[in-house]
Order: C-alpha cells, then sequence, then structure tokens
C-alpha cells in the first residue's frame, strides 16, 4: 500500500532552513561583536602603550633640555672667563712696558734736555720737556727713534724762553709704545 504523507513538510523545512539561519546569523553577530570588542581593546591597547612611550620621551626631553641649559650656562661662565683670561693676559704682557718706556726715556734722553710732564694714553705717550737748544731736542727724537720700545716721534710745539739771560726752549713730543722687539740673541745669552 502507499502511503501518502499530507503533513505540510515543505513548510517544516522552511521553518528549519529559517532557524538555521537565524542561528547562523546569532554565530555571526556574536563572532562580529567579539571582533570588534577585540579590536577596540587591542587599539586602545596600542594607544594606550604608544602614550606610555610619548610621556616618557617628553619626560627624557625635559631633562635632556635642562642639561642643555646646564651647558648653555656653563659656556657662557666659560665665555667669560676666557675673557677676563685674555684681558689678564694683555695686562700682564702691557707690565713690563711701563718699565722698558722709563728705561728708553732715560737712556735716548740727552744732556741738556729735561722732562717737565710724561701722559700716556693708550699707546699714545705725550712728553713736555725744556731743553737747552732745539738741538738736543732733535738729538732726541733721533734716540727715540732707534728704540725698539717707541717710534715715530712728533713735535707738536716748541718754543723760545728767554730767561736770565739762557736760552731755552720748552717743547711738546708725542710718541707712540710698541711692544718692543725679542731680545738679540747676545742679549739673551747675557742676561741668563
Amino acid at each position: 500500500m502507499t502511503r501518502i504523507n499530507l503533513l505540510p513538510w515543505r513548510e517544516q523545512l522552511r521553518k528549519d532552513q529559517e532557524r538555521q539561519f537565524y542561528t547562523m546569523l546569532a554565530g555571526a553577530v556574536v563572532v562580529m561583536a567579539i571582533v570588534v570588542v577585540y579590536a577596540h581593546f587591542h587599539m586602545v591597547g596600542l594607544i594606550n602603550g604608544q602614550n606610555a612611550r610619548n610621556g616618557y620621551l617628553e619626560g627624557e626631553i625635559q631633562v635632556v633640555e635642562g642639561r642643555i641649559k646646564e651647558i648653555q650656562a656653563l659656556e657662557s661662565e666659560k665665555g667669560k672667563l676666557l675673557a677676563r683670561m685674555r684681558i689678564i693676559e694683555q695686562l700682564q704682557g702691557q707690565r713690563p712696558q711701563v718699565v722698558h718706556l722709563f728705561d728708553e726715556l732715560v737712556s735716548s734722553l740727552p744732556e741738556g734736555v729735561y722732562l717737565t710732564s710724561v701722559k700716556q694714553t693708550g699707546s699714545t705717550i705725550v712728553i713736555e720737556g725744556i731743553a737747552q737748544s732745539n738741538a738736543r731736542v732733535s738729538a732726541f727724537m733721533r734716540s727715540i727713534d732707534e728704540s725698539p720700545w717707541l717710534e715715530n716721534p712728533r713735535l707738536n710745539v716748541i718754543e723760545a724762553l728767554g730767561k736770565d739771560n739762557q736760552r731755552t726752549s720748552k717743547f711738546m713730543l708725542e710718541i707712540k709704545q710698541t711692544i718692543g722687539a725679542a731680545p738679540k740673541p747676545e742679549e739673551a745669552g747675557a742676561n741668563s
């Protein structure tokens, strides 16, 4: 005998397929939610890690900037100290110049010439004095010109004075002081 199934099998099949579809859809939604949550937490972790690195770098940058400021302050102090050292060296180098100046003035001063004033401004020296004759002033200027410590004698004023039947001349002379020549080998050997 033939059996005929009168149950609505197509409807049952549709319901089964619909249930499978919704189950798969729910599974896909759950998997997507898990993926999105994981991606979110992963990105938040990366951002937090990068923020931590940035914070560390900013702290190190502040430390380095502090050191740079210290170095700049030390460089400034070094520059000031070097400037002071140069000034001290210049002063130390100029100390013997006064001795040489007076030594040269005394050694180049001929008989009959008397100095009344010696003024120095920088390397320029103004000498005022009295001479028994103009020839003695000329001799004084020649001996100054031969000196290694003095140069360029220039006579500014010379005027005749006539008192007590003596003819004297008052003069004003301008000269330049030089650094001086190095001692000659025979002089260096004699001094040591």
